[in-house]
């Protein structure tokens, strides 16, 4: 065991070999600076030379014919980069500032280490250093959203805005690299898919710069505003068909289940969004629930079937009650009719039209918004070889009642 731990550490040693972590690619604002953050690695045979009068260099647009030194850490030229290496390099640090940014920075950039001895080391990754305004970066935390973007050492500092309501309340913090902003509310339905903006403005000599990132919230919520609709909304011919369409506000989706109230108790009828009659009758009055349901609350819809309210059942009048009764000398009928619209009725004697005369009385009572009675009095005389007949009549069709009236010498019902 004790082998293989001395194996393990001198794998160790050997395996240290040259490296450089940087970013891939650094945006910057034209006429600010850039910090190259910079760390690297050598060979553990060099550490010796790695001292305090170590040297970085950097290279810009590198390739196999020439090498653009474009700064010397103690070694400046007139034509290099204005800037600095703030980091230490005897302790392998070397984080890199470049100020006044300009189109010339753009390109590619790598690093060089000189030390005492033999310590020269040219390291292969590059980055990409482009002279546009950073974007800042939008996240959502628990109930707030958070906004952060670099400070690029600018002066004065960058200002960051929210596109939102002022009634938001927002807290701004500062750090040496970064400015962060707030924006702290309670989230609820209406915040769902609303797109937030922040706005980063950089104030420079000459003009202002900005950059914007925006976030999108998704809220969870139970269903809000739920209702049922009647498809057909106007009214529909007794036959045909009806779709009832339930409808909610709710995220994530939920599920319909529909269920009809039937002498005070309730049917559970289907699932599904829709609940159609195929062929319509009188048979489907009725209140109609829907509800509507998700993982986090439920919520209910209901629509009444009938005559009187918003869903109107068309149909042919029904003559559903009718009767007749003699007397000395008149005689009385009367019939019902159910339609809708509500039927007319007539009354025809011998097949002609009769009307209010000195020898027939007719009256009409109206029963409900669909219903209709009617009731005549004849005088005898007219009865001793006639036919009577109730017409019921409306803009879907007609029923008729027919009574065969025989001549009387004392009270008896008639026949029919």
């Amino acid at each position: 065991m004790f082998n293989m731990f001395l194996l393990c550490v001198l794998l160790g040693v050997c395996c240290r070999d040259f490296s450089i972590s940087l970013p891939q690619t650094i945006e910057a604002l034209s006429g600010s600076c850039v910090i190259i953050k910079c760390t690297f690695e050598i060979r553990e045979i060099f550490d010796t030379d790695l001292t305090e009068r170590a040297r970085g260099l950097w290279f810009k647009d590198r390739d196999t014919m020439n090498d653009l030194l474009v700064f010397h850490s103690t070694d400046p030229k007139p034509d290099h980069f204005n800037g600095k290496i703030t980091g230490k390099l005897h302790e392998k640090n070397c984080t890199t500032i470049f100020y006044n940014i300009t189109s010339n920075h753009n390109g590619n950039f790598y690093f060089r280490i000189e030390g005492n001895g033999g310590l020269k080391w040219s390291y292969d990754k590059t980055i990409s250093i482009g002279a546009l305004p950073p974007n800042p970066q939008c996240s959502c935390i628990s109930v707030s959203l958070r906004c952060s973007a670099e400070t690029l050492c600018s002066s004065p500092p960058p200002t960051l805005t929210w596109s939102s309501t002022p009634r938001i309340p927002l807290s701004e913090s500062s750090r040496l690299e970064e400015l962060i902003s707030d924006l702290n509310f309670t989230a609820t339905h209406r915040q769902h898919r609303v797109t937030f903006t922040c706005t980063i403005t950089y104030q420079l000599q000459d003009e202002n710069k900005t950059a914007q990132d925006s976030i999108t919230l998704h809220v969870q919520y139970s269903p809000k505003n739920t209702s049922v609709s009647v498809l057909p909304s106007s009214s529909v011919l007794e036959g045909s068909s009806v779709t009832l369409i339930c409808r909610s506000d709710a995220n994530p989706a939920v599920n319909y289940t529909w269920s009809r109230e039937s002498e005070g108790q309730m049917e559970q009828l289907q699932t599904g969004d829709t609940l159609t009659f195929d062929r319509i009758d009188l048979k489907h009055r009725g209140w109609y629930h829907c509800t509507a349901q998700n993982q986090h609350g439920t919520q209910n819809s209901s629509v009444m079937l009938d005559h009187s309210r918003s869903f109107s059942l068309i149909d042919a009048p029904q003559i559903s009650t009718s009767s007749c009764s003699a007397r000395t000398d008149v005689t009385v009928c009367f019939c019902e009719a159910d339609g809708n619209p509500s039927p007319e009725l007539e009354w025809h004697l011998s097949g002609r039209p009769v009307t209010n005369s000195s020898n027939t009385f007719i009256s009409e009572e109206r029963l409900s918004s669909t219903g209709l009675r009617s009731s005549i009095t004849l005088h005898q005389s007219l009865t001793h070889t006639s036919t009577l007949q109730c017409v019921g009549n409306n803009t879907h069709g007609n029923d008729e009642q027919l009574f065969h009236l025989v001549f009387i010498t004392q009270k008896a019902p008639c026949k029919f």
